[in-house]
């Protein structure tokens, strides 16, 4: 996996000429809505579409996946979770350019996007294998078990322990069915729905998850070049992981950004694909912010936190609750309510746009007048997410990840030419106009 996504990613960032950099002012541009059509096909805008994405990427992997990086890796992991979601960026370019180029149809007529529908449109019949791996992989990697399993962790630490509350198994499942209802009022509205609320949501939660770290940030400004310094020494030396190996930090760091910014899995292209646009490299051009704003700053900024406190050091505590002790130490009191808040909203916006991704991956391998079972399973298993171990859950995602990875990557790197004449016509176009 760390061959395919670094490697693969590198190969694409250096293709394409490293225009994540050269176009990022353009990206902006687009995302502002200077470029937006109407009258074309597709189910939701651009803008929808990165909200949706977003909604997804920016959210528990930011909260939880940093604090597992460090805890496994230490803090070099951060340093290596910088340098996927930058080769990431080139990543999200081309697999989403190609989720516009090669749309297909289900069997209902409807216009679909995503790796699958490249791998078959783009790379002929032949390939379809690769396309049905992809799905089978999405329908359980793309399940809602790790948010459902750390959101039942938090309301745990914040709301039940501190008052002496009974918890046992019974209220991992009282909390795991609240869940499911709650899931399921947004997702069997469909993508329209699901959008319209992610984008509703998304951006509320950013700004409040935001404004808390920088004022724990500013607490702590005095420290903050220190923990820099500490995570580039780390990222080279390793001390900080049993046996001071660097490739377990690399692999650590490269396997949870790869779980925060999604980058190289398939994932974004399925809704990226839906948006409205009939001009692929300007889809791509919105993807790639994506893994910028998940992991360079998102990301970033829960590691300095963990980091500043210093509860990675001093605290058994792993995933969301090593974030949670982080808070509840620089912001006494009000702390763990304001991350709860935040995890709250990512978790359950998470969840919303994974029932869409497993939802055509099903379609895909069903058809689509069978599509609207997956979200009863899909529903059901929030439920075994709330009441299983963290282990088992990021154990069982990260290897359903790694397969989806496989059929991604190789069709990106496959019509990797196919991108770069269209990236070279639509910026040719773009300067007469």
């Amino acid at each position: 996996m760390l061959v395919l996504l670094m490697g693969g990613g590198f190969i694409l960032f250096a293709y394409s000429g490293f225009l994540p950099f050269r176009r990022l002012g353009h990206a902006l541009k687009v995302v502002r809505g200077n470029y937006d059509e109407t009258n074309v096909p597709g189910q939701i805008s651009s803008r929808q579409a990165l909200s949706a994405a977003i909604a997804a990427t920016v959210g528990l992997g930011n909260i939880s996946g940093v604090a597992i990086a460090i805890n496994m890796g230490g803090p070099g992991a951060i340093f290596w979770m910088w340098m996927s979601a930058f080769v990431g960026m080139a990543t999200k370019y081309f697999t989403c350019t190609l989720a516009i180029m090669y749309r297909g149809k289900d069997s209902s007529g409807e216009v679909q996007g995503g790796p699958m529908y490249v791998i078959e449109e783009g790379m002929g019949k032949k390939w379809k294998p690769l396309a049905v791996l992809f799905s089978v992989a999405g329908i359980l990697g793309l399940l809602a078990i790790f948010q459902a399993n750390q959101l039942t962790a938090v309301i745990r630490t914040v709301l039940l322990e501190p008052y002496g509350m009974d918890y046992g198994a019974s209220t991992r499942w009282i909390l795991g069915i609240s869940m499911m209802v709650l899931v399921s009022i947004v997702i069997l509205g469909g993508i329209k729905r699901i959008a319209a609320v992610a984008s509703r949501l998304v951006p509320a939660m950013v700004i409040l998850y935001f404004v808390s770290v920088v004022l724990i940030i500013f607490k702590y400004l005095g420290e903050v070049p220190q923990m820099i310094g500490l995570i580039l020494n780390d990222a080279f030396t390793g001390q900080s992981v049993m046996g001071g190996a660097v490739g377990a930090v690399i692999v650590i760091g490269a396997r949870r950004a790869a779980f925060s910014n999604e980058a190289g899995i398939g994932t974004a292209p399925m809704v990226h694909g839906a948006s409205k646009n009939n001009e692929p490299v300007r889809e791509g051009l919105i993807a790639m912010l994506g893994p910028f704003i998940d992991t360079i700053v998102v990301c970033t900024l829960t590691a300095l936190v963990i980091l500043l406190t210093g509860v990675w050091q001093s605290t058994e505590n792993d995933g969301v609750r090593l974030t949670l002790s982080a808070f509840e130490m620089a912001l006494p009191g009000l702390g763990k309510y304001l991350l709860m808040a935040a995890v709250l909203v990512f978790a359950l916006s998470t969840m919303f746009t994974y029932s869409y991704y497993g939802h055509k991956c099903f379609n895909y391998l069903f058809g689509a007048k069978n599509a609207d079972y997956y979200n009863y399973f899909y529903l059901i298993t929030i439920v075994a997410g709330a009441v299983a171990s963290l282990e088992v859950v990021v154990s069982f995602i990260d290897g359903m990840y790694a397969i989806m990875a496989i059929p991604t990557m190789i069709s990106a790197i496959y019509l990797a030419p196919k991108v770069k004449a269209a990236t070279k016509d639509y910026f040719e176009r773009m300067k007469n106009t």
